[in-house]
């Protein structure tokens, strides 16, 4: 089950094109802002080096599925 942290940092790159980008520019600064577990960390990161063969506009998307569906097994 995902953390608040988690939620928290998904919701925000679902609505927040700019922290999204932030996020895949510089993931461990923006991370170090969020509480999360080590399962959760490496997840998010996964998730952001798919992000970079994918259309700008499907990002937020993209981000989000790649997270529930790793997080959900």
């Amino acid at each position: 089950m995902a953390g608040e942290g988690l939620k928290e940092l998904v919701g925000r790159a679902m609505i927040d094109p700019d922290f999204l980008q932030a996020l895949v520019r510089d993931p461990y600064t923006v991370l170090a802002d969020y509480e999360l577990s080590a399962e959760e960390r490496t997840s998010v990161l996964q998730a952001i080096a798919k992000l970079t063969l994918t259309p700008r506009p499907q990002q937020a998307r993209a981000f989000q599925t790649a997270l529930v569906k790793r997080l959900a097994t």
